[in-house]
C-alpha cells in the first residue's frame, strides 16, 4: 500500500511538491521519517500540511513543537524562532513548552553564523554580537521560568560561553577606540567588563585597558590603582613585566618612541596605539 506520495509536478516549472492526504496519524508517521532522515525540507511541508488539515487533531501541538526543530535544521533561524513564539502563545502551559524557549536560544545564537566559519577560523566576538545578546536573553528566559527543565544545564553552560563572548567584544570595542584615540570611551568599556562581566577571562584585559586608558586621560593615580588591582589577580598578563611593571606603548614616563622616530620629529614609525587581547591559558 502507498502510503505516502510525493511528486514533482514539473522538473522546470517549479511547481511546489504536493503531499497526498493519507490520514492524520501517517502524515505524522510520514513527517518524523523525514526528520529522522534529517529531510528537513520535507518535514516542514509535511507538518505544515498535518497543521492545515487537522488543525485540531491529536498531533497538531506536536506538529507545532516539531516544527521549530524542522526549521532550525533547515538553517531557518528566523522561522524556527518564529514557531516557538507562536507555539508559546498558543500553549503557554504546554508540558513541553520549555524546548520552544530553548529552541528560541539556539536559533538566535546561530541566526548570524557565518558558513565559511566551519572552514575558516574566526573570531566572532570581533563582529556584531547582538544575536548573541538575544541568544543569552532566551537562555536567561528559560531558566528564570523553568529553572529545573531538561535543557536548564546546557542552557547555563552556553550562557557561560556566551557571556565570555560579550565580555570579549567589549575588550575589542576598546582596542579600536584606542586606535581612533577616543580614550574615554575605551575607559569605559574597560570598567563595564570589570564590574559587569567578573568571572570572565576578559576582566584581566578589562583592568589593563583601565589603566592604560588612566594613563593616556593624564589620571595617574588612578592608573596605579588598576595596576595594583592587575598585579594582584592577574600576574601573569602580558602588560606587566617580571617585577610586575605595566608596560605599554605609554606608561608613567611617557610615550615610548623610537631613535628613528624621534630623530624624525614623529614622521616614522610612530608608536603603535594600545592593544589588549589575552587569553589566558587552561
Amino acid at each position: 500500500m502507498l502510503l505516502s506520495m510525493v511528486s514533482a509536478c514539473s522538473w522546470f516549472g517549479g511547481d511546489d511538491i504536493e503531499i497526498a492526504d493519507s490520514g492524520e496519524q501517517q502524515i505524522y508517521f510520514d513527517a518524523q521519517k523525514h526528520l529522522e532522515n534529517k529531510n528537513f525540507d520535507m518535514a516542514i511541508r509535511t507538518l505544515q500540511l498535518l497543521e492545515s488539515r487537522y488543525p485540531f487533531g491529536r498531533y497538531a501541538e506536536q506538529a507545532q513543537l516539531e516544527l521549530v526543530y524542522a526549521h532550525y535544521g533547515a538553517y531557518e533561524f528566523e522561522a524556527a524562532i518564529e514557531a516557538a513564539d507562536r507555539f508559546i502563545r498558543l500553549h503557554p502551559q504546554h508540558p513541553n513548552v520549555d524546548y520552544a524557549y530553548y529552541m528560541k536560544g539556539l536559533a538566535s545564537y546561530d541566526m548570524e553564523g557565518d558558513f565559511l566559519a566551519k572552514f575558516v577560523p574566526t573570531d566572532d566576538t570581533k563582529r556584531d554580537i547582538s544575536h548573541i545578546k538575544q541568544a543569552f536573553a532566551e537562555f536567561a528566559q528559560l531558566l528564570a521560568r523553568y529553572p529545573d527543565s531538561a535543557y536548564a544545564a546546557d542552557a547555563r553552560a552556553r550562557m557561560v560561553h556566551m557571556r565570555n563572548m560579550i565580555a570579549r567584544h567589549e575588550v575589542h570595542v576598546a582596542n579600536y577606540y584606542f586606535r581612533r584615540g577616543a580614550y574615554m570611551a575605551a575607559l569605559n568599556r574597560g570598567r563595564y567588563v570589570v564590574e559587569h562581566m567578573q568571572q570572565t577571562p576578559s576582566v584581566a584585559d578589562g583592568l589593563a585597558i583601565m589603566a592604560q586608558a588612566y594613563l593616556l586621560l593624564g589620571l595617574d593615580d588612578l592608573a596605579l590603582d588598576s595596576i595594583a588591582v592587575l598585579r594582584e589577580n592577574h600576574p601573569a598578563h602580558p602588560n606587566l613585566d617580571e617585577n610586575g611593571e605595566f608596560r605599554s606603548v605609554y606608561d608613567l614616563d611617557g610615550l615610548h618612541r623610537s631613535v628613528i622616530n624621534k630623530m624624525t620629529f614623529g614622521l616614522f614609525f610612530p608608536p603603535k596605539p594600545p592593544q589588549f587581547n589575552y587569553r589566558p591559558k587552561g
